[in-house]
């Protein structure tokens, strides 16, 4: 089960993220997530608690990514695990999102 929690800042939210992200958990992030996230300047999506993304998740990350970018809101992507790490570097989405993006 997927499921976030938001901490707020002036101008920067950072989302913990708990659980897989999956088909499953996508409707609540497209629907919800984004609603919120995009009203700051900054955000942190926080992976600690997450151990599992797949294909859907990793598209819908990379589309959430994207839409805030444009809109102008600079995102990080922090605390990945080594495994999660791993598959993202294996589908290059480092150097899609550009590695600015994530952070240790």
């Amino acid at each position: 089960m997927f499921e976030y929690q938001i901490i707020h800042e002036a101008e920067k939210a950072t989302a913990l993220l708990k659980g897989d992200i999956d088909i499953e958990a996508t409707e609540l992030m497209e629907e919800e997530l984004l609603t919120v996230l995009e009203k700051y300047q900054e955000v942190e999506l926080h992976f600690k608690d997450v151990l599992f993304v797949d294909s859907t998740g990793i598209g819908l990350l990379m589309n959430q990514v994207r839409e805030l970018t444009e809109r102008k809101v600079k995102v990080t992507i922090t605390h990945l695990s080594e495994d999660v790490y791993q598959v993202f570097d294996l589908l290059q989405i480092p150097e899609i999102l550009g590695r600015d993006v994530f952070s240790s």
